[in-house]
């Protein structure tokens, strides 16, 4: 007689697949992005958009924490992520203890406490950029935290993002898209803004500036404009184009909020600007900032 065949359950779906196996994100150092979170557009201003997987046994989802702020949070992992680089374990223990360190002063004070386990995690993700470099991969990453610094040295809020009051009624908010390199300003209303078109082409001479439209859910749909710069190729070429956003805003504030532009001014004048690129050990030569630009009015451009 033939051998009786037991049923029984596999214990694995593709346990007979070679080459396959499973690998938890626990110590991967991931770059996410809108899609992962729920936030405001351009994300949250002590983010960078890079963060280190504390507990990645999951498929559905992974704690992590954020390289420039040092927040946890928890990561949808449903969708594309990029995985930059990994830690070793005793740099997820030392975190974790940086962690209990921070809730226990924060119970003591009553407040949030996170300064040393802030520095800490900005100096590994600046060690990991420097490490990967400029690539295409590591652009998106770049480009906001350079925008970052725009962001803290003109209009420093929750948001990384830029604020202009243009008029009594309006007030135009300004993120960078990370990934097509635009930025967009959101004028507030559902019909175009003729001074502020007029100001934009002033404010970034050259660039490429289209009206769109913003599709809200039960919101009227608002005009938005869309500055457009090349893809920058190198780390340098991507702290220039930060010079010329910051000397593109300070030509809206001069038009539009000359005391704001005057205080502007002097606290730039005296401290300087933000650059949190130059702390990167990248082999190749940076530019020097570009001072703040002069009001520049254009002949026949136009917005399309």
């Amino acid at each position: 007689m033939g051998a009786a065949i037991e049923p029984r359950a596999r214990p694995e779906a593709m346990a007979d697949v070679p080459g396959v196996c499973e690998l938890t994100l626990t110590r991967a150092v991931v770059q996410y992005r809108d899609r992962h979170e729920l936030d405001v557009p351009g994300g949250a201003i002590e983010d960078i958009g890079v963060a280190l997987v504390l507990d990645g046994e999951y498929a559905a989802s992974c704690e992590a924490i954020d390289l420039g702020s040092g927040a946890v949070k928890h990561l949808d992992l449903g969708s594309e992520l990029v995985i930059l680089d990994w830690v070793y374990d005793p740099t997820i223990q030392y975190i974790r203890s940086l962690l209990n360190v921070a809730a226990a002063a924060r119970l003591a004070s009553g407040g949030e406490v996170r300064a040393p386990l802030g520095q800490y995690c900005i100096g590994l993700g600046l060690s990991v950029l420097s490490r990967l470099g400029f690539t295409a991969i590591t652009r998106p990453t770049l480009l906001r935290i350079g925008f970052r610094d725009v962001c803290r040295d003109l209009d420093l809020h929750e948001a990384t993002a830029v604020r202009v009051v243009v008029d009594r009624e309006h007030l135009v908010r300004a993120h960078l898209d990370y990934d097509a390199n635009a930025l967009i300003f959101d004028a507030g209303c559902g019909r175009p803004h003729a001074d502020l078109e007029e100001t934009l082409l002033a404010a970034f001479p050259g660039r490429d500036i289209r009206r769109v439209g913003l599709e809200l859910p039960a919101l009227e749909p608002r005009c938005c404009y869309q500055v457009r710069f090349p893809l920058p190729l190198s780390l340098g070429e991507t702290m220039a184009e930060m010079d010329e956003i910051r000397s593109g805003f300070s030509r809206l504030y001069l038009r539009f909020e000359r005391d704001r532009y005057r205080a502007m001014r002097r606290v730039i004048d005296t401290f300087g600007v933000r650059r949190t690129l130059a702390q990167l050990h990248v082999r190749e030569p940076l530019s020097e900032p570009m001072p703040l630009l002069e009001p520049y009015w254009p002949g026949s451009a136009r917005i399309h």
